[in-house]
């Protein structure tokens, strides 16, 4: 998926969801494609370590990530937290429609203060939305359904999660083409 541009340096489109949901695609180079890449699996790698991994400068590394997080590719820094450490090892995701189908599309409005709810995405199929859920215990868990039920007049539908064997990940655009490419040669 690599076109080249000016001075042979490969880049890529990558595209920016904004919250009114409109995307914005820019170009980026090939090395900064591994300066996220590397920044999404470990967001306290130092400029000395991206510029060792890179093979650039560190100062051109500093100014490529701070370039980065002007144009919103890189929108800031998290931690992984271990959820059975601090009490909330059961995850589910709980699928949510109206009731009534005629009332006002304002799920997520009326269950921003339920802090259990990790995650809510705006999915397309029998259900509005889908809400991921950290909770402590099934009990937890039910209480939390009659808490989004009645702030949110919805029915839901829930699948609790049983293990994890990865999360996180960070998907690189273009790289399982690369592989395939790589097989068929």
């Amino acid at each position: 998926m690599a076109e080249w541009r000016f001075r042979n340096v490969p880049v890529i489109e990558v595209g920016s969801h904004r919250a009114s949901g409109s995307a914005s695609v820019w170009r980026v180079e090939e090395i900064d494609r591994r300066i996220v890449t590397l920044l999404a699996r470990d967001g306290r790698m130092s400029f000395t370590d991206l510029a060792r991994e890179t093979g650039l400068s560190v100062s051109a590394v500093h100014q490529r990530v701070r370039r980065l997080e002007k144009r919103g590719v890189l929108r800031g820094y998290t931690s992984l937290v271990d959820y059975d450490a601090i009490g909330l090892p059961m995850t589910a995701f709980i699928s949510i429609k109206p009731i009534d189908p005629s009332a006002p599309d304002d799920a997520p409005e009326r269950l921003k203060h339920l802090s259990a709810i990790e995650a809510c995405h705006s999915v397309a199929g029998d259900e509005s939305y889908i809400l991921k859920v950290r909770v402590s215990s099934p009990i937890g868990l039910e209480e939390l359904l009659q808490q989004i039920r009645a702030a949110a007049n919805v029915s839901t539908r829930t699948t609790v999660v049983l293990s994890t064997p990865y999360e996180h990940r960070f998907p690189v655009p273009g790289e399982d083409e690369d592989a395939e490419e790589a097989d068929k040669a």
